[in-house]
């Protein structure tokens, strides 16, 4: 079977405008491939992330992973973390293990695999290259409301969108 698609658009680029930040990574670079033990193919290590900039009306940060380039009609979650606090603007290699390495009050959402942690890349087996956006969404409230055990990705992003006054993204490729 061929899976061969267009290439998508940025999600971003088609929902509203918002600021700009510095978001950093000592693993991954804009544009740029993936390192292995980012990927399903390594150790689904997540990524160091660091964040800097962002607005004063800020009160808490979201992280997510979005590949917009998965053979679905909405793509493919593979973080979410909400409710990380104004006080932490980096999260260490392999935060994404499970909630016990984030900041407290912090939390993992369901991914699209179903579990409470990142998941690394895995695009099938001779499909293009896949987009792998890393976001940090600077939000004006302290805290979202959401069930842990029952929000989805999609929801949490839907609801994020509303209070959130920044945006920082580095998008890395990956491809099998």
């Amino acid at each position: 079977m061929d899976i061969t698609r267009p290439v998508t658009r940025n999600p971003y680029d088609e929902l509203p405008h918002f600021p700009s930040f510095t978001l950093t990574s000592s693993m991954l670079k804009d544009g740029e491939r993936m390192p292995v033990e980012c990927t399903g193919d390594g150790t689904d290590t997540s990524p160091d992330l660091s964040w800097s900039g962002f607005p004063a009306t800020t009160r808490s940060f979201e992280v997510t992973c979005f590949d917009p380039d998965a053979p679905t009609p909405s793509g493919f979650w593979h973080w979410t973390i909400v409710n990380i606090p104004l006080s932490t603007t980096s999260l260490d290699i392999n935060a994404g293990q499970d909630d016990s390495k984030l900041p407290e009050g912090a939390y993992h959402i369901r991914n699209d695999r179903s579990t409470f942690d990142y998941i690394g890349s895995a695009p099938p087996h001779g499909d293009h290259e896949h987009r792998y956006i890393f976001a940090v969404h600077a939000l004006e409230v302290e805290h979202l409301d959401l069930p842990q055990d029952s929000t989805s990705p999609t929801a949490a992003a839907f609801t994020m969108l509303f209070h959130t006054c920044a945006r920082a993204y580095i998008t890395a490729t990956y491809s099998r």
